[in-house]
């Protein structure tokens, strides 16, 4: 593994296999200790923490380091990922870091063998609209096909979605097939009367295809 490099501060102390290392964040770690998850829509059983997501796991934002933690990995389970070079990846890291206040990518990790194993993405969008409000959009949820059945779906769109509303987010959006709704209806999300319309332009030569049937579906 290459030595970490850091981006415009934001860095932590995070315990691998019994050695501190020094992680390079994309947001800071502080914003997530105080979730209460009891204050999700969500039900746990037996109940989880972001504290204590699960034995051997941890509940952190994405890393500069993940890059050699199967991040991308991860991401490919879901959709098309790309051959993602070192360098752009921490020129993409570098980027989203430097819009601070909109981008919180959420991830799992198996602390036991220091890879990522669930994410969701959250993107804080800026608006004029309800007094420059802030809508929050949930996108790239994905947990790895073996950990499926340990709620860590759940786990992680609980914890971005009461991100969401500490942020101050006046609603939070996000897109799934028909297979998904009865999930994300669970989570506290619902179709609105008269605007459940989903509607896109999909560019021709664009990324678009998706593995298996994943899109918004890897979490289960």
């Amino acid at each position: 593994m290459s030595s970490p490099v850091v981006v415009n501060a934001f860095t932590s102390m995070i315990s691998v296999n019994g050695k501190e290392d020094m992680m390079t964040e994309l947001f800071p770690s502080n914003i997530l200790t105080d979730l209460d998850l009891s204050q999700s829509a969500a039900s746990f059983s037996p109940p989880l923490t972001v504290s204590n997501p699960g034995e051997g796991l941890r509940v952190r934002p994405l890393c500069l380091e993940d890059y050699d933690r199967g991040f991308l990995e991860l991401l490919g389970q879901l959709t098309s990922v790309g051959n993602i070079s070192r360098e752009e990846w921490e020129v993409r890291f570098q980027a989203m870091k430097e819009c601070q206040g909109t981008y919180y990518v959420v991830v799992i990790e198996d602390v036991n063998l220091a890879r990522v194993i669930g994410a969701a993405t959250l993107v804080a969008e800026k608006k004029f609209i309800h007094s420059c409000g802030l809508v929050g959009r949930l996108e790239d949820v994905v947990v790895s096909d073996v950990y499926r059945g340990k709620q860590l779906g759940k786990l992680v769109v609980a914890v971005t979605s009461l991100l969401a509303t500490k942020l101050g987010c006046y609603k939070i959006t996000l897109n799934c097939n028909d297979k998904m709704i009865k999930f994300y209806n669970n989570m506290g999300y619902k179709s609105e009367d008269g605007n459940a319309n989903y509607m896109c332009i999909r560019v021709q030569g664009k990324p678009r295809e998706v593995v298996g049937d994943k899109a918004h579906r890897g979490i289960g």
